[in-house]
């Protein structure tokens, strides 16, 4: 009896060591498989990610546009707008999915509006959000070198507002905007036409829509 349990033990054994074995094998067959895929590029892996900026967590990044794909196309150029700025635009558009030119013109106007009326008031609280710090300075100096007085400027018509310039860099997106307007003083009643020249920015990964006035000039 003893030896039929020791030839059972040894026949149980000899078992045991073939499946390891086995085992053992098949590991080592999985693994090199695994090398063999995992260690491949397809281009297709997942690419890391920062769509936040450190810092700047009103700043997002957009994903690059597909070369291969075909260009966006302004489909109306704002009245009196130059066709050879057709293709900045096309591109500003393609940057920033948001950007339209006419709303852009439109709010412009606007804004020309609102910030003349405010530097005339004396009221420079008024234009927060519309223009840089820089521009908001110029004007405080301004208002202070005539001792705070209240100007009776007003804005008899806005004839015109058309972009004259569109520019791109990096992220940064600048567009001048021409305006033809009729001022009336309290020098004369008859309104005088005045000719501006506004450059708006705006950083296209902003989530803050809104374009600032940074540089003002009177066409000569």
């Amino acid at each position: 009896m003893q030896s039929v349990i020791g030839v059972d033990n040894i026949m149980a054994d000899g078992s045991n060591w073939v499946e390891i074995v086995l085992l053992a094998m098949l590991a080592a067959f999985i693994g090199l498989r695994l090398v063999s895929v995992l260690g491949k590029r397809t281009g297709e892996e997942p690419v890391p990610r920062d769509d936040f900026r450190p810092g700047s967590p009103e700043l997002i990044a957009r994903p690059s546009r597909n070369p291969e794909s075909a260009p966006r196309v302004v489909a109306k150029l704002p009245e009196g707008t130059d066709a050879a700025l057709a293709p900045r635009l096309a591109d500003l558009a393609e940057q920033d999915p948001a950007f339209d030119p006419q709303r852009f013109v439109t709010n412009a106007r606007a804004a020309y509006q609102m910030v003349l009326e405010a530097f005339w008031s004396g009221n420079l609280g008024s234009m927060e959000g519309l223009v840089s710090e820089e521009i908001q300075e110029n004007f405080a100096t301004a208002v202070e070198q005539r001792d705070g007085k209240r100007l009776s400027n007003k804005i008899a018509g806005i004839d015109s507002a058309t972009i004259t310039g569109v520019d791109l860099v990096g992220q940064m997106a600048e567009i001048t905007v021409r305006f033809v307007a009729r001022v009336t003083t309290p020098e004369s009643d008859t309104p005088a036409e005045t000719a501006d020249l506004w450059t708006f920015s705006r950083h296209i990964t902003s989530r803050d829509p809104a374009w600032l006035l940074i540089a003002t000039d009177v066409e000569a």
